[in-house]
């Protein structure tokens, strides 16, 4: 859109304000709407600008030097140098250029989630009731998650929320998914040579051995497939990564999904908060086990190296459940929701079931791409910055959308249409977030997706859905699905 202007000011900070007057063209911007302009007095106050008359487009913003709004807004080769001499001072004045987030577009009913992100990707950031900054599109995620901009959320729930004890605090407190710089470092480091993509490729076969000994029996048969096949593999590998008893598998799957029930959900019910709490206990007794006889194996290795990094024994315990949790729950999601687009285009699932092997890590990409697991990855804003014509704020928590970020047409051709053909996906997927806080079980979940999906179309190429397709709901954090069942 065309947002015409007459007078814009830069603001610089030093002896009183001195304002900077341009008489610009216009500014050809896509997340304006609503954007409001502002003259500075000598005395500081701030009048809105007055709208004269519509000029001609003018240079969109340069790159490199300027300040953010000077460059966003200057005529064709005039550069300007704002003085920098407070501009760490918050909130800089520069920001006043842009408008701040405008209200979320409320849904309309029936609309469902992918829909929805849709009509809210074309208007730009926004923010929700909570007060949320939410975006929509690729290149506005890759902003957000920007460390010089942002840092991850830490206890910003928890306090908001009003929770200060129990075993859903406990596993925010200590969990590196929710600390920065070196916390973060020193609690990850143990784990993350544990799931490096060597690592675990040196484990396909026993994942595959694994997905294939669950198929069978179900062949020519029913089933439930989230529960029998798809819930069930992720939490297997993990028990066997863990070096749990084959006895122990069903006690430690149920467990896994309640306490996903309760950190989704952020439940103060003393049932879904115990089997959290159940499940970490579980947890400590294996780590005690391998503390007072250690082994040659995973758990082994990381008592190791989480003393040698200084961790107490809740931060040590809490990792693992923390890759517990991350790589169970979303990865049954993923093949779950997969699985039922495959058997909803026929033409691809005879594609692949045609070269399993050859095709598995496309149709798993595409499968994480179309109906993704995460709906967002929540910020906060560290530095001031703007996104189209809107003003970010340090403080502000921001919930850039996977969803819409991998439906954005600016990277994906056609990206409503499930494709297992499919040659624009990025180097690395959004899905599994970016930067330091990318992902630690990101090798492991992609081994598990493929190998599961390789597997059913060598075994059951007659695969078809036996009811209703499932449905991936929820916009932020790890979604929910519900039913499904097949014949495979």
């Amino acid at each position: 859109m065309r947002v015409p202007f007459s007078l814009i000011r830069t603001m610089t900070v030093g002896s009183g304000i001195a304002p900077d007057l341009l008489d610009p063209p216009a500014v050809e911007t896509g997340g304006a709407r609503g954007l409001r302009l502002f003259a500075v007095t000598a005395g500081g106050e701030f009048h809105p600008a007055p709208r004269t008359r519509r000029p001609t487009i003018g240079r969109r913003r340069q790159r490199s030097g300027g300040g953010a709004a000077a460059q966003r807004f200057a005529r064709p080769g005039r550069r300007l140098k704002p003085r920098r001499d407070n501009l760490d001072a918050p909130p800089p004045l520069w920001l006043a250029c842009f408008m701040r987030p405008p209200e979320m577009m409320r849904r309309p009913n029936g609309m469902n989630d992918l829909a929805y992100v849709e009509a809210l990707r074309t208007r730009g950031p926004a923010r929700d009731r909570h007060g949320f900054v939410w975006t929509f599109s690729h290149e506005h995620l890759l902003a957000c998650v920007d460390p010089a901009m942002t840092r991850q959320v830490e206890m910003e729930k928890m306090t908001a929320l009003g929770i200060c004890s129990g075993p859903v605090y406990d596993y925010f407190a200590n969990a590196l998914l929710f600390a920065n710089g070196e916390t973060h470092s020193r609690r990850r480091g143990p784990l993350a040579r544990a799931f490096a993509f060597p690592v675990i490729a040196a484990m396909r076969g026993e994942i595959r051995k694994v997905a294939e000994a669950l198929i069978r029996p179900h062949l020519g048969r029913e089933v439930d497939f989230l529960t029998d096949i798809a819930g069930v593999l992720p939490a297997r590998i993990v028990a066997n990564i863990l070096g749990a008893a084959d006895e122990d598998i069903p006690r430690f799957t149920a467990l896994v999904h309640d306490a996903m029930q309760a950190l989704s959900r952020l439940s103060s019910v003393a049932a879904e908060e115990a089997r959290l709490g159940e499940l970490t206990d579980f947890v400590d007794e294996l780590l005690t086990a391998r503390r007072a006889d250690p082994g040659d194996d995973f758990l082994s290795a990381y008592v190791a190296a989480a003393e040698t990094a200084g961790m107490d024994r809740m931060e040590a315990r809490t990792q693992i459940v923390a890759v517990i949790l991350a790589g169970s729950d979303t990865t049954r999601m993923a093949l779950s929701s997969t699985m039922a687009q495959l058997m909803l285009h026929p033409a691809q699932w005879n594609d692949f079931r045609g070269d399993p092997e050859g095709m598995k890590t496309q149709v798993a990409a595409e499968g994480l791409r179309f109906d993704p697991v995460v709906g967002s990855l929540p910020r906060v804003a560290s530095a001031a910055f703007e996104l189209d014509g809107v003003g970010i704020e340090p403080g502000d928590i921001l919930a850039p959308s996977v969803i819409g970020a991998l439906r954005d047409p600016a990277v994906y051709d056609a990206p409503d249409r499930f494709d297992i053909h499919r040659i624009d996906h990025p180097r690395y997927h959004p899905v599994f977030g970016a930067g330091a806080h990318r992902c630690l079980g990101e090798a492991l979940a992609r081994a598990e997706l493929e190998e599961a999906l390789a597997a059913l179309a060598a075994l059951a190429p007659g695969a078809a859905l036996n009811g209703p397709p499932p449905i991936l709901r929820g916009l932020s954090g790890a979604r929910s699905i519900d039913a499904m069942r097949m014949r495979l």
